[in-house]
C-alpha cells in the first residue's frame, strides 16, 4: 500500500494487557508491528509506565500525538494485585530468583490484616537489588547477575491503600491489592511484610490492575488486538488523547486564541485561577497550558486537525 492510501497515523491510547515474559519494550514494538502489517502510516508509540517482564496487565501505550503524554504517566499512581507465598524469600524476590532465606512461620490471616496498617501510608522501602535503578552508571540488576553486592538506599513512597482479596488466602499465600505512588516496588513491598510477620516470602504473581486513569477493563490482550487490526481495524479501540489527562480541566479557545497557541504564544488577561489546563478548539486538543496569575504559557503543544478526516 502507497503512502496515499494509507491510513492517517493514529493520535491517543491503546490499552494493552500485557502477558507474563514481555517486557514494555517489547510491548511497544508489538503494537508497531501490528501498525505497520495493517497498513497504517508511520506512526511514533511509546509507553506510559514499565511494567516489569515478570508482571502482567494494564500497559498503556501512547501512539502519535499522545506520545507527549507518556511521561505523564510515570508520575502517575498505579493499583496492583500481587500475591506473597511465605517461608522463602528469593534474590529477586520473585519466582525469577534462587532462594536465599526460609522460615517455617506462617502468619495467620488475622495477623496479616494486622500488619498492612502499618504499611499504608508514607512508608520507606530499600528497591530491590534486581532493579533497573543505576548504581554508578550501572544498572542495578546487570550488578546482581554478575554477582556483586548491591546496596540501594531507602526511598519515600506513598501505600494509598492495602487490602486482602477476598479468598485470596491459604495456608503459605495470601493476595492483596496495593495503591501506590509512583516508584513503588511491590515487590520490596511484600519482602518487607513478610518479614514483618516474622517470616519471608516472594511474589508469584503480579498484575497492574490500573496505571493513572486506565483500568484493567480497557486493556486489550496482544492477540485479540492483532485480529482487530486485521478485521475492523484500530480506530475504534483508541482511547483519545485527553483520556491520560482526566484530572486536567478543560480551557476553551476561539479560532483567534488558538492559533495564537499553536504558534507558542502567551494568552493575557485569563479569568481562571492558575494551575495546568488542557486547551481546546471545540472537542479537539490543542496543548497543554499552565496559567500564572492570568497569563497562560503552553507547557506542550499537540499537533491534531481541527475536525475528523
Amino acid at each position: 500500500m502507497d503512502d496515499a492510501r494509507k491510513p492517517a497515523p493514529l493520535s491517543g491510547w491503546l490499552i494493552l494487557d500485557k502477558p507474563k515474559g514481555m517486557g514494555s519494550t517489547q510491548g511497544v514494538s508489538a503494537v508497531k508491528r501490528v501498525l505497520r502489517q495493517n497498513g497504517y502510516a508511520k506512526t511514533k508509540v511509546g509507553h506510559g509506565g514499565t511494567l516489569d517482564p515478570l508482571a502482567e496487565g494494564v500497559l498503556p501505550i501512547a501512539l502519535g500525538e499522545a506520545t507527549k503524554l507518556a511521561g505523564r504517566m510515570l508520575d502517575a499512581s498505579k493499583i496492583y494485585a500481587f500475591t506473597i507465598r511465605f517461608g522463602e524469600e528469593t534474590d529477586t524476590l520473585d519466582t525469577e530468583g534462587v532462594g536465599v532465606a526460609t522460615s517455617d512461620v506462617r502468619p495467620t490471616l488475622g495477623e496479616v490484616e494486622a500488619v498492612l496498617p502499618h504499611f499504608t501510608g508514607g512508608i520507606e522501602q530499600v528497591p530491590p537489588a534486581y532493579s533497573a535503578l543505576k548504581v554508578d552508571g550501572q544498572r542495578a540488576y546487570d550488578l546482581a547477575r554478575a554477582g556483586e553486592a548491591v546496596e540501594l538506599k531507602s526511598r519515600s513512597v506513598t501505600i494509598h491503600s492495602l487490602s486482602i482479596v477476598p479468598d485470596g488466602a491459604t495456608n503459605d499465600e495470601v493476595t492483596l491489592v496495593a495503591h501506590v505512588s509512583k516508584g513503588t516496588y511491590i515487590r520490596s513491598l511484600a519482602r518487607d511484610i513478610a518479614q514483618a510477620l516474622g517470616t519471608c516470602g516472594h511474589v508469584t504473581y503480579l498484575r497492574r490492575i490500573k496505571a493513572g486513569p486506565f483500568r484493567e477493563e480497557q486493556a486489550i490482550s496482544l492477540d485479540n488486538l492483532e485480529q482487530t487490526a486485521k478485521g475492523a481495524g484500530l480506530e475504534h479501540l483508541l482511547l483519545p488523547l485527553e483520556a491520560g489527562l482526566d484530572d486536567i480541566p478543560a480551557l476553551a479557545l476561539d479560532q483567534t486564541s488558538a492559533q495564537a497557541v499553536r504558534q507558542g504564544r502567551v494568552l493575557s488577561g485569563m479569568p481562571q485561577s492558575s494551575g495546568l489546563y488542557l486547551a481546546k478548539l471545540g472537542a479537539v486538543p490543542v496543548a497543554l497550558m499552565e496559567i500564572t496569575d492570568g497569563t497562560a504559557t503552553v507547557v506542550r503543544g499537540f499537533n491534531l486537525p481541527d475536525v475528523a478526516e
